[in-house]
């Protein structure tokens, strides 16, 4: 059974709808700004904030009244709201799960001064509020894996519908950037200063950034398109390294793009490309393992930064565009080589015949994931 991406919507400082995302790239804009707000952290960093004005006055246009809900809601609320007005699918249907990706939901209510209901801290919580708002007939999915997340929510999706469980899936990927969370990465020595430059010899951190971001898969073929967007295989492995720095070797990587290709060949990978020091060798190693050393190679951390656990999903929805418009996305902050294997990492944003995609991710705890999208007619 196929199963294919029917529509996509991505909200993040780069725009409020994936058109707007796409053309914002191909300007060659980034997301990335010095913020300066104590609130977040006591040194200035460069992150990828989606502003609070436009936020709300969006929210209020497209959803509704936006009182009650915390800024991890609305972000969810508002990419499913904008991604249903151009699909054809029930989300209120017993054939459609909505599935939640997400590293930390309403973390931010930590910080808060006002009094909550502690419930809300939680993912399943999250996930219900948003099946609520949709009367959704299913109970939803939480995925959260670390930073592979959106990437393992589109495998589960994926293999949810070729089960014959469910016709349809809305994958929601969101998280926010709060204190805890910049502090966690700085205790990690893990941030830079500077606009992050993935796989090049003078990388020395990731930034951090925000977005939410939905899709729907279906079984279903779109009627009268001439091309298709397929999922056509995904896998996930856990190597165990360390609870935080990827495997040298890059092991759980290796064998996820080895399980999702499985024999097929690959025009394009959209790597996940943090601009650390060891994620982006690890996955230069694992490329070059699975002998895809001469493939086109990109980031687009330097547009968007790290999104956490919509950054898969983010990154496919970009990339399965860029796909369609046979184009390849530069590295943004890309310029000197500097990983340990000769991959093929794209400097400049240019044409080029794609069909075939492989979208990797990596994260904590050992986890990585790989997901296979072609075009079909």
């Amino acid at each position: 059974m196929s199963v294919y991406i029917e529509s996509g919507n991505i909200i993040s400082p780069l725009g409020f709808s994936t058109e707007e995302n796409y053309a914002n790239i191909l300007s060659g804009r980034s997301g990335l700004r010095l913020h300066t707000d104590s609130r977040l952290s006591d040194v200035p960093l460069q992150l990828a904030l989606i502003d609070d004005a436009l936020l709300e006055s969006t929210f209020a246009a497209v959803v509704g009244d936006g009182s009650g809900f915390t800024r991890f809601e609305k972000f969810c609320l508002l990419t499913v709201t904008s991604l249903l007005k151009n699909s054809s699918i029930d989300i209120s249907s017993p054939d459609t799960i909505i599935i939640l990706s997400t590293t930390k939901g309403n973390i931010e209510l930590l910080e808060s001064r006002e009094s909550y209901d502690p419930r809300r801290l939680h993912l399943w919580h999250s996930a219900a509020l948003i099946a609520k708002h949709f009367s959704a007939y299913n109970k939803p999915l939480i995925i959260s894996n670390a930073c592979v997340s959106g990437v393992a929510a589109l495998v589960v999706a994926r293999r949810l519908i070729e089960s014959g469980k469910y016709n349809n899936a809305v994958v929601v990927g969101a998280d926010i950037i709060s204190r805890f969370i910049v502090s966690g990465f700085q205790s990690f020595m893990s941030l830079s200063p500077e606009p992050c430059k993935p796989f090049d010899a003078k990388r020395d951190g990731l930034n951090l950034g925000e977005a939410a971001v939905s899709a729907v898969l279906t079984r279903t073929k779109l009627a009268g398109a001439e091309q298709q967007i397929e999922v056509v295989r995904g896998a996930m492995h856990n190597d165990a390294n360390h609870i935080s720095g990827p495997s040298r070797t890059g092991e759980g990587l290796f064998h996820a793009i080895k399980d999702a290709l499985a024999g097929d060949k690959v025009d394009f990978i959209s790597a996940h490309g943090t601009a650390t020091a060891y994620n982006d060798n690890m996955e230069a190693v694992a490329i070059s393992r699975a002998g895809l050393n001469k493939v086109p190679v990109n980031s687009v951390k330097g547009f968007f930064g790290h999104t956490l656990g919509a950054a898969g999903l983010l990154e496919a929805i970009i990339a399965l565009e860029a796909m369609k418009d046979n184009r390849l996305i530069g590295t943004r902050g890309y310029s000197e080589h500097g990983v340990s294997e000769a991959i093929n990492v794209i400097k400049d944003t240019g044409r080029h015949e794609v069909n075939s995609l492989l979208k990797l991710a990596s994260g904590f705890g050992g986890s990585n994931a790989a997901v296979l999208l072609r075009k079909t007619r």
